[in-house]
């Protein structure tokens, strides 16, 4: 699933670096990519955001043919566009610009519908995936009054996204998959199994991304989180965590001092985002992005 911050394009680099287990928790898990593609028999998803994970157990409990439909209907009912039935120049628009100008009023009257299906406490997770296809970088932000505010985006639902849903949907189905819906620091290690591996992408505190904005990671919760790491080592669990060590002229002091006190391993990625459509001051700063184990 498309997600902002997602790891899809480091798994080659991650996967050779994750042990074999039998468990696997994602405890970040956002759209879910790294633990559906691993090879542990039983995976937990855990995200504190309740749509994210609502929206993976739909994922799981909806026929995937349904599944389509519901989405296809939706973008029908709306009058969205659907290049991978008529491509661009139907719409009026072309690959580069992309779709926005004609979708604007169609996703806003979509949005509202589904922030007031929100308010009557009737969320339609349809109607959500669907926002989220149709949105800035297909991302999900909600504001404090619990509404979905992102602007539209500029592709839509097509081939290439059908595809990837296809695979997610049956993936999720075929595998055994649990969900939790909790704070990280309100995980009880206790009733994991013995042997499960623990990989952790949380928001880096030293970059802004939408899940992210306004300071929502903050030094304390750095802490806790490493706290919690130190934790799980104590505890014979392996683990793994991505994140940055410098990023836009900003060095994560936190963490370098505690991968140096706790004689953790780091783990060089290539990753630039260079190439990314979100904003940034500096296009050309590459984030020194890493992944931080026990073993």
């Amino acid at each position: 699933m498309n997600y902002i911050g997602g790891k899809f394009e480091l798994l080659t680099q991650l996967k050779p670096l994750f042990p074999e287990t039998s468990c696997f928790l994602d405890l970040f898990s956002g759209g879910g990519n790294v633990g559906i593609n691993s090879e542990a028999t039983k995976i937990i998803f855990n995200d504190k955001n309740k749509n994210v994970i609502d929206l993976l157990e739909f994922f799981k409990n909806t026929e995937t043919k349904s599944l389509l439909k519901k989405i296809d209907e939706i973008i029908k009912e709306y009058g969205l566009s659907n290049t991978s039935l008529f491509g661009y120049e139907y719409y009026g628009c072309n690959s580069s610009k992309g779709l926005s100008d004609y979708n604007k009023d169609k996703f806003l009257k979509l949005r509202n519908d589904f922030n007031n299906t929100e308010k009557n406490g009737s969320k339609d997770l349809a109607l959500l995936y669907v926002l989220i296809v149709f949105s800035f970088n297909n991302q999900i932000r909600f504001n404090r009054k619990g509404e979905f505010n992102l602007p539209v985006g500029k592709r839509d639902f097509n081939s290439k996204m059908r595809s990837k849903l296809i695979l997610f949907s049956e993936a999720l189905k075929r595998n055994d998959i649990s969900f939790l819906n909790k704070d990280f620091r309100e995980i009880d290690l206790k009733l994991l199994p013995s042997d499960t591996f623990i990989y952790c992408d949380p928001p880096y505190l030293i970059t802004t991304a939408t899940y992210n904005e306004n300071g929502s990671w903050t030094n304390k919760d750095e802490i806790d989180l490493l706290n919690f790491l130190n934790k799980v080592n104590k505890l014979d669990f392996k683990f793994a965590l991505s994140n940055v060590l410098s990023a836009k002229n900003k060095i994560n002091v936190l963490l370098k001092e505690w991968i140096e006190i706790n004689g953790y391993n780091c783990h060089s990625l290539l990753k630039s985002y260079s190439n990314s459509n979100y904003q940034r001051k500096n296009k050309n700063t590459i984030s020194e992005e890493v992944l931080i184990t026990n073993y």
